[in-house]
């Protein structure tokens, strides 16, 4: 399942290469819904990490992501990875006008083994 927020870019962090070829770029978010605005960061994995090549401080973007969860030592994290970055509207500008600045997405259809059936 994808999700979205909407917001303006506040930092992007340089691109981090592993001992063993993977790489990642994080980029924070600030999104102003609610009482306080939350700092959301969002990471970029593989080949993916040239979507922030396009992006710049203080635009107003939609990224779309996916949740990625895991378990270390009895301790559980979460991860937003994005795939997707859009421009969002600009002041004088149509709201639903949303063009894509770089969509790099997967494709249409699931992976043949994804199973969208939860444990629980």
């Amino acid at each position: 399942m994808a999700y979205e927020l909407s917001g303006k870019v506040k930092l992007i962090q340089d691109l981090q290469t592993f001992n063993s070829g993977f790489t990642k770029r994080e980029m924070v978010v600030t999104v102003e819904e609610g009482k306080y605005p939350q700092d959301i960061n969002v990471e970029f994995v593989q080949d993916k990490v040239s979507l922030l090549d396009a992006v710049q401080v203080g635009q107003a973007i939609t990224v779309t992501f996916d949740i990625r969860g895991r378990e270390y030592n009895g301790r559980y994290f979460n991860n937003l990875v994005g795939w997707k970055i859009q421009n969002s509207s600009s002041e004088g500008a149509d709201p639903y006008d949303q063009t894509p600045m770089y969509d790099n997405t997967y494709g249409t259809s699931a992976p043949a083994d994804f199973d969208d059936e939860v444990p629980f």
